[in-house]
């Protein structure tokens, strides 16, 4: 089980500190997410966050390690990813400068039992997290971009934290990370995978909560601006675009606005109309805003 760290250690009044904890590092999680925060802290089973692109997956496990002062540990999947880019490889190189050295000086049996040690064992992400003497957390993101082979792989981690190195054996975690695997839900995970972690569904925050990490991640964004913002990106949520924005585009538009002076959205339909960048991704969902369709989203909002 996963021992308990300082930033979510209950305050002696049964209540979590986590809470608190990640809004100091710029995540501001609704109750939903804390509570199965504190379940996995509580069973140290890894968490599988299933969401759209932009709402904040990849940078719950960033502010998890933060609050928590732990190192994060990141495995970016992919197709094609395989065991030496996550967990190991050796390093061919050294191994094979060490077999010329010692020919005719030691036996073929005493040079691969030499070669084939940890001295020559190159950690990838996945056994450098569960060999860290510290508990780290360890974000998997993106599972479902990687091969269904590879997700089979990832089963004798998830579920005894540990891993099988065919010439050393077994290597059993010294730590328990916090394991946070990621998906954008674009193929269907196995059920081995889901039955071995905690599930959350991960939505677009709503205006309120969207206003207050603004007001987290941008200490110059005012009260009222942080409400017209996330208004704003609410109603384009709404408007079936192609892409729609995320958190993460949020932040880069308030930050826009506020370096080209504005105060309050509403009276600044040019500037909303410049910055639109930040926001619309695709060529299609810039084409429906011109300044006309500005004006009546900023309408419907105020």
């Amino acid at each position: 089980m996963a021992e308990a760290s300082a930033g979510s250690k209950p305050d002696g009044t049964g209540a979590s500190t986590l809470g608190p904890a990640l809004a100091t590092v710029g995540y501001v999680a609704d109750p939903e997410l804390l509570a199965t925060l504190e379940i996995q802290e509580l069973l140290g089973r890894p968490l599988l966050l299933e969401g759209e692109a932009g709402v904040g997956k990849t940078d719950l496990a960033r502010a998890l390690a933060e609050a928590r002062g732990s190192r994060l540990v990141r495995l970016q999947c992919h197709e094609g990813l395989d065991r030496a880019q996550a967990v190991y490889e050796w390093n061919y190189q050294r191994q094979l400068l060490a077999i010329r050295i010692r020919e005719g000086h030691a036996s073929p049996e005493a040079i691969e039992a030499e070669i084939f040690s940890e001295a020559y064992l190159l950690e990838r992400p996945l056994l450098a997290a569960i060999r860290s003497e510290r508990p780290v957390v360890l974000l998997i993101d993106e599972i479902d971009r990687a091969d269904e082979e590879f997700e089979a792989y990832l089963l004798e981690l998830l579920g005894e934290f540990q891993i099988s190195v065919p010439e050393l054996g077994t290597i059993r975690a010294r730590s328990i990370p916090t394991v946070v695997l990621t998906s954008n839900a674009t193929r269907e995970l196995s059920d081995a995978l889901r039955r071995r972690c905690l599930y959350h569904w991960l939505d677009f925050p709503d205006p309120e909560r969207e206003a207050a990490i603004l007001r987290a991640r941008l200490p110059a964004a005012g009260e009222a601006f942080a409400r017209d913002v996330a208004r704003v990106v609410a109603a384009l949520r709404r408007a079936e675009l192609q892409k729609p924005p995320g958190i993460a585009e949020t932040l880069d538009w308030a930050a826009t606005l506020l370096g080209l002076g504005v105060e309050t959205i509403a009276r600044s339909p040019e500037a909303v109309l410049r910055s639109l960048a930040c926001l619309l991704k695709t060529r299609e969902d810039r084409s429906r805003f011109d300044r006309p369709a500005v004006e009546r989203l900023l309408a419907e909002v105020a």
